[in-house]
């Protein structure tokens, strides 16, 4: 076992261990701002139909904390055992960011949480709706903290480098560093993409069985309706990032246009086969001059290619199809959120056909996020901390073997607790829907919407 590199072993154990975590904070983000809106519409309208959803969604808000949690703590772990040289060389930054996350976002979490889940009639309605908003604001202030240390590590800012170990000298442009603004914002986003068709996709899977309470309607719509709104304005904020990325990291860009060579009047390569050896795309098929035009605003605008950087960029495949994954996964959510909207705003009803595709789509936004996700930090390497600390720096002298046990160990692990996840969501489901089988006396394919145009 030991001939195998233990660095690349060590980062399928980091990238194996942030996957599984990735998912979970990221319903959790979205999912408590769906909370906040069930509970202000009861408030505001006295519906009981907005109490029933946010009691049904505040279970899977909690089974969703509590895995993420308790996987968020392998990542700290793994700091110290397989990359010491990391915390070593930029302790001084990460250390206190990651503590703030604690103070100020998960301590508020974990305190709130118990009265949004167990405080509804032991405590008054306000201060159950402001635990809820507290809870909700907390998740997203985790994201804020995570985000700025991870975008510091792509474009490091505010620091000064004395006897080979990072020391702060502005916390502002440590924290607002030149990505940040857009990976937080293409985060939440993501976030609250993931969400809505979570919940387009659940509430589709009672539907399909005959539970056409108003609350699963409440939540379809909901779902439906922000993901149709939010995916154009992610677009969008890609587009920024992208640009963003080219100006600070443009090695990774030009792995993710599979571009081999600067040149001007670039193409836009939509299929390709990149071949390391021989430094071309094989098989290619791309539009000419276009990756030239959106990424430069000229049409025949010079990009940098892989030449440019010597043996200083990622690895060109991964990097490559990752991005297209999330780029196709990301127009299909456009077209399934704006096809269902289309159908519940005109003709007041969802075909057989829409909600099977939904509940299809229950988990596109962990396949987009996940391919997201490797964009961003496999087109980072070969560094940990771009231009400061390579990945080789940093990792440990732990043998192969021992990284490939634990290793084998947290697959079958976070394979387990992924399938009774996904298994407990619809056995919730199933389980509301069967406690409201006897108010559902109308056939899928004759539901009128007319009565929850306003939800």
């Amino acid at each position: 076992m030991d001939t195998f590199d233990p660095i690349v072993l060590a980062r399928i154990q980091f990238a194996a261990n942030i996957t599984f975590h990735i998912l979970f904070p990221t319903i959790s983000i979205g999912l408590g701002w769906f909370l906040i809106y069930f509970k202000t519409r009861f408030i505001s309208t006295g519906q009981q139909f907005w109490m029933d959803a946010y009691q049904f969604w505040i279970k899977i808000f909690a089974l969703t904390f509590a895995i993420g949690a308790v996987s968020g703590i392998t990542m700290s772990f793994q700091f110290g055992t397989n990359w010491p040289g990391f915390m070593n060389t930029v302790g001084n930054i990460a250390g206190p960011l990651l503590a703030y996350e604690v103070l100020t976002a998960f301590f508020l979490e974990a305190t709130m949480l118990g009265i949004m889940l167990f405080g509804r009639g032991r405590v008054s309605e306000w201060v159950h709706t402001t635990a809820t908003w507290l809870v909700a604001l907390g998740t997203t202030a985790s994201a804020f903290w995570i985000l700025a240390l991870n975008s510091w590590m792509h474009t490091p800012a505010g620091y000064e480098m004395i006897n080979g170990q990072a020391h702060v000298t502005s916390w502002f442009e440590v924290i607002f560093n030149p990505s940040f603004p857009y990976r937080m914002t293409h985060m939440l986003l993501a976030s609250g993409l993931t969400v809505s068709f979570l919940l387009a996709g659940v509430s589709a899977y009672r539907w399909l069985k005959k539970d056409t309470a108003k609350e699963v309607m409440a939540s379809l719509r909901a779902g439906v309706f922000v993901a149709a709104v939010l995916i154009p304005i992610q677009i969008f904020v890609g587009d920024l990032h992208g640009l963003n990325t080219l100006e600070h990291q443009p090695a990774k860009l030009a792995a993710m246009e599979g571009i081999w060579k600067t040149q001007n009047g670039v193409p836009a390569v939509l299929f390709a086969l990149p071949d390391e050896k021989s430094q071309t795309n094989k098989f290619e098929v791309a539009i000419p001059n276009l990756a030239s035009l959106y990424l430069t605003h000229h049409w025949d605008g010079e990009v940098k290619g892989l030449d440019a950087f010597g043996d200083k960029h990622p690895p060109v495949a991964p990097v490559f199809w990752a991005f297209r994954i999330m780029v196709s996964v990301g127009l299909l959510m456009l077209a399934v959120s704006w096809w269902s909207s289309f159908e519940l705003k005109r003709h007041q009803n969802i075909s057989t056909l829409t909600a099977k595709v939904l509940v299809v789509m229950t988990f596109a936004g962990w396949v987009a996020l996940i391919s997201g996700w490797y964009v961003t930090e496999i087109g980072r390497q070969p560094w940990l901390v771009y231009g400061l600390l390579t990945t080789a720096q940093a990792a440990s002298t732990v043998p192969a073997s021992n990284i490939a046990f634990t290793l084998a160990t947290y697959l079958a692990l976070y394979i387990a607790l992924l399938s009774a996840y996904i298994s407990v969501v619809f056995y919730l489901a199933n389980k509301a829907s069967n406690k409201l089988e006897d108010k559902s006396t109308a056939s899928p394919n004759s539901i009128n919407f007319t009565e929850y145009k306003n939800a």
